[in-house]
């Protein structure tokens, strides 16, 4: 993925502290076809998730609340992230961490968003 559409992303997002009334909201910024699919308006959603803050959790709230896109980031029977999903924490590619690894605490607070985006391939 290029630089350019990372930046994009994060433009998008507001880059202030989240609270929810339980604490910290974890900000998830969706790419365009899967906030279509969910019916979801604008760049960015607020979740409530319990800590630890890792990927598997944000991604288990994210479906129990939005139930369409269960198999649209990671894989139904594995729960493997789909090979064409990108996650970023922090501007940082964490597609290849483990899911129950901790984010950084800018997510965890709500400061940045933890960005999804689904990758590009192909082309010459």
């Amino acid at each position: 993925m290029g630089v350019g559409l990372l930046s994009e992303a994060l433009q998008e997002a507001d880059l202030t502290e989240t609270k929810s009334a339980s604490g910290p909201a974890i900000r998830v910024v969706l790419p365009y076809h899967l906030r279509t699919l969910a019916g979801i308006d604008g760049a960015e959603i607020s979740l409530e998730v319990q800590a630890p803050i890792t990927v598997r959790r944000i991604l288990d709230v994210l479906e129990a609340r939005y139930p369409m896109l269960c198999g649209t980031i990671r894989e139904h029977g594995t729960g493997q992230r789909r090979a064409f999903m990108r996650i970023f924490a922090c501007e940082e590619d964490w597609s290849h961490e483990a899911v129950d690894a901790e984010l950084p605490e800018a997510v965890a607070k709500g400061r940045e968003a933890l960005l999804i985006l689904g990758a590009i391939a192909g082309g010459s």
